[in-house]
C-alpha cells in the first residue's frame, strides 16, 4: 500500500512512537496535495507551507501530545476556523474571516490536529454537487469530468486520493454519505446530538443535520468521532447523547439480522446498475454470518418527502433569512428554500413534525426486528460536473433540485446513525455505496459492523484512484 493511503490509525501510531515526525509527514501532505489538488480541487484556503512546517516542526517538540497530534487535516468550508478565509461557498462571504474556531474546530485543534486549509463545498452546502462561484467545482477522483458529490465533496476527494487520512464532514441530506459513495471511502452520520454543532442562534426546533467523521475506514472514523463527541452544556440537546465510552478500538461485530430496503418498493427510482452494484454487499454481509432479508416499505415515501422537505426549508431559513435582502445574490436552490420556508405557516410545521414521529414509532417497530438497515447511497451514479443537478432518473422527473437524492431522507428525518461504505464501482468504473444505518444510539455496533465489511472488501485500498503517485 503506497504511503499516502496508510490507515489514520497507523500513522497516529508512527506519530506517538516517533517512528515518523510531524514535519516528515507534513512535508509529505503538502507534496501530495501540490500533486493532485490542482486537477481535483478539494482543498481551498490553503495556509502557507512555510508557517505550516514551522507549525510541524513545534509539534515535534511539544511535550503533551493529543490523540490528533500532529496530523493534517483540513475543515470542510462550512465551519468556522480562527484566522482563515470561511466562504460557504458564497461571494458574499468570500473575505469572512472568523475570529473564533467553531466548535468541533477547537476539539480537533486540542487534540493535535494541524489545519491546514479548508474542503470545497456546495454554495451553502445546499445540492449534492460540490461546486460554487468562489472556488468552482471539485472533481471526482475516478472520473474528473464528473461530481464528487456533496456537500463534503472536497473532503471524500481528499480522502480517496490521499491528500488527507482524515476528514471533517456535515450532513443534512446525505452530505457526507453520497459523496463517500461516489468518492469509495467512508462518512459516518452520527446519532443526533452526539456530535454537538456550534452553540449559536437556535438549539431547540432543528434537529436535522450532524457533523460527523469521513475516513478510509470505519475504524478512523471511530478515531476522528471519539474527538468530536461529547455534550456541550450550552447545547441541551446534547446532554442525553452520549458520554459513552470511547468508540476506537472498535468492539468486534456480532452477527445481526439485517433489512434490505432497495429502491423502498419502486418509490425511489435508481438509475441502471445501482441496485445489481449495491447488492453485492449484502453477499459480503451473509458470507460474514448476518442474515439478510429483503424488507418491504415500511412507511409511505411520499409522506417521509412530505415532512422533510417541509422542515428542511423552515430549518435552512433559519440561517438563510439574514440574506433576505440580497435575495438575488443567492444560488436558485438558496432562494427556492428561502422562498418556502418564509411562506410556511405553524401549522404546516407542525403537520409536517406530526408525519415524522409517525415515522419515528413505525422506524422503532421495525429495530425491533432488524439491528440493521441497508439502502444505497444515491439514486444515479456521479453525473457531469458541469451541471447543476439531475433533473431526471431514467424517465422519472425530478420535481426539485434536490429530490434526486431522496434515498438518504429516511435517516436524515430521525436523526438515525448511519455509516455509508463503499460498495463496488459499475460498468463505467465509477463507486457507489451504500448506507448501514440502525436505532439511535447504535453507532457503535454500526461502526463494528461497518469495520467488519471493510476487512472483507477493502475497497478504498483495492481501487483507489488513478492518478499521479509521488
Amino acid at each position: 500500500m503506497s504511503a499516502h493511503f496508510q490507515s489514520a490509525r497507523q500513522v497516529l501510531r508512527d506519530l506517538a512512537t516517533r517512528k515518523l515526525t510531524a514535519a516528515e509527514l507534513m512535508e509529505h501532505t503538502l507534496a501530495r496535495i501540490d500533486a493532485l489538488n490542482p486537477d481535483i480541487n478539494a482543498i481551498v484556503a490553503r495556509r502557507d507551507g512555510a508557517e505550516l512546517m514551522k507549525e510541524a516542526e513545534t509539534a515535534d517538540h511539544a511535550r503533551t501530545r493529543g490523540p490528533l497530534h500532529g496530523l493534517p487535516i483540513a475543515i470542510k468550508d462550512l465551519a468556522n476556523v480562527a484566522g482563515l478565509t470561511t466562504t460557504q461557498g458564497s461571494p458574499m462571504l468570500r473575505d469572512f474571516v472568523p475570529a473564533e474556531d467553531e466548535l468541533f474546530v477547537a476539539r480537533l485543534r486540542a487534540a493535535g490536529a494541524i489545519i491546514v486549509g479548508k474542503t470545497n463545498t456546495p454554495e451553502f452546502g445546499l445540492g449534492s454537487h460540490t461546486f460554487n462561484p468562489v472556488h468552482g467545482a471539485t472533481a471526482n477522483p475516478y472520473d474528473t469530468t464528473r461530481s464528487c458529490g456533496g456537500s463534503s465533496g472536497g473532503a471524500a476527494a481528499a480522502l480517496a486520493t490521499g491528500m488527507l487520512s482524515l476528514a471533517d464532514g456535515s450532513d443534512m441530506m446525505g452530505s457526507l454519505r453520497n459523496p463517500a459513495g461516489w468518492c469509495n471511502v467512508y462518512g459516518f452520520r452520527p446519532t443526533w446530538g452526539r456530535v454537538p454543532s456550534q452553540p449559536r442562534g437556535d438549539l431547540f426546533l432543528h434537529p436535522l443535520a450532524t457533523i460527523g467523521p469521513m475516513a478510509r475506514s470505519p475504524e478512523d472514523l471511530a478515531i476522528l468521532l471519539d474527538v468530536m463527541s461529547g455534550a456541550d452544556p450550552r447545547q441541551p440537546l446534547s446532554a442525553t447523547c452520549w458520554a459513552d465510552s470511547p468508540t476506537a478500538p472498535l468492539p468486534t461485530a456480532q452477527p445481526m439480522r439485517i433489512g434490505w430496503l432497495g429502491d423502498w418498493g419502486g418509490a425511489y427510482p435508481m438509475e441502471p446498475g445501482i441496485l445489481e452494484t449495491t447488492r453485492a454487499s449484502l453477499d459480503v454481509l451473509a458470507d460474514l454470518g448476518h442474515r439478510i432479508e429483503e424488507v418491504q416499505p415500511p412507511f409511505p415515501a411520499d409522506r417521509i418527502w412530505q415532512a422533510w422537505s417541509t422542515l428542511r426549508s423552515y430549518a435552512l431559513t433559519a440561517s438563510l433569512r439574514i440574506f433576505a435582502g440580497q435575495r438575488g445574490q443567492l444560488k436558485a436552490s438558496a432562494q427556492w428554500e428561502l422562498d418556502r420556508g418564509l411562506a410556511l405557516t405553524g401549522q404546516e410545521v407542525q403537520s409536517a413534525s406530526d408525519l415524522r414521529s409517525d415515522w419515528q414509532r413505525s422506524a422503532a417497530r421495525l429495530f425491533e426486528r432488524y439491528d440493521a438497515l441497508i439502502l444505497p447511497t444515491a439514486q444515479c451514479w456521479p453525473f457531469d460536473i458541469k451541471m447543476g443537478h439531475p433533473t431526471r432518473i431514467n424517465e422519472v422527473p425530478m420535481d426539485t433540485y434536490h429530490r434526486w437524492m431522496e434515498v438518504v431522507v429516511p435517516v436524515s428525518l430521525l436523526g438515525l446513525p448511519s455509516v455509508a461504505v463503499p460498495a463496488g464501482f459499475g460498468d463505467e468504473g465509477l463507486p457507489i455505496g451504500v448506507q448501514m444505518f440502525g436505532a439511535h444510539g447504535r453507532d457503535r455496533a454500526l461502526l463494528a459492523l461497518a469495520q467488519q465489511y471493510h476487512e472483507a472488501t477493502d475497497w478504498p485500498n483495492r481501487r483507489p484512484p488513478p492518478g499521479p503517485n509521488p
